[in-house]
């Protein structure tokens, strides 16, 4: 079975539903299931210029005030999953490149997940611009061939085009876990119920809360 998973990285509930989805697979077979990131944006129109993400918010939501009390929830719930976030260190980005390099990492049919949990991790913990391509580029083995691959046009229709398939699909919030194309399911559910998933649709077992497009929660 391949599920994919249509997030963004400056999302935090995807960091925490993709977190907890793990948790679910430790029950199943490693054979038995793929993981395939597809690209989202929360704010196309964000700006990779070093503007503290509270500031950002804050415009957005009658002030910082309110910001920090989204931040609040949002933080306890991520360290009971063992995700630190740091939202003071924060600065709004424009994720395009960072899903370019998302589809990257995958477009050989590697591994995508190190690449999905190093931008998260940059973002939310260590308050780095993500929309930054020398920042991104430094969190790769090799920086200097991502750079050139990121001064390229390469994987930019690609990403374009899985946004526009989560659009036709009618994904207006992530996270969303599509199971091989035969279900679906939003938000950073809780491991039993992935399970639950899992097995109705038959995968084999070893012997939530969302964020809205235009909306960082």
């Amino acid at each position: 079975m391949e599920i994919e998973i249509y997030s963004d990285v400056v999302c935090p509930w995807c960091w925490i539903g993709e977190r907890r989805l793990l948790k679910a697979l430790s029950s199943f077979s490693d054979e038995a299931v793929t993981l395939k990131w597809r690209a989202f944006q929360l704010d196309p129109s964000a700006e990779s210029a070093g503007i503290p993400l509270v500031q950002w918010l804050g415009r957005r939501y009658g002030g910082e005030a309110n910001a920090r009390r989204m931040f609040a929830n949002v933080t306890n719930v991520a360290e009971a999953e063992g995700l630190t976030m740091h939202f003071d260190d924060a600065v709004s980005a424009n994720t395009f490149d960072a899903h370019r390099l998302i589809w990257w990492s995958g477009a050989e049919g590697g591994d995508q997940r190190p690449m999905v949990e190093a931008l998260h991790r940059a973002h939310f913990t260590d308050g780095l611009d993500i929309g930054d391509r020398d920042v991104i580029s430094s969190l790769t083995p090799s920086p200097t061939l991502t750079r050139k691959f990121l001064s390229s046009q390469e994987g930019v229709e690609e990403v374009r085009a899985e946004l526009r398939a989560g659009r036709q699909l009618g994904i207006t919030g992530v996270p969303t876990f599509v199971f091989d194309g035969r279900a679906a399911i939003s938000g950073a559910q809780d491991p039993s119920t992935f399970r639950d998933i899992l097995s109705s649709l038959e995968v084999e077992p070893v012997a939530g809360d969302a964020c809205a497009i235009d909306d960082h929660c």
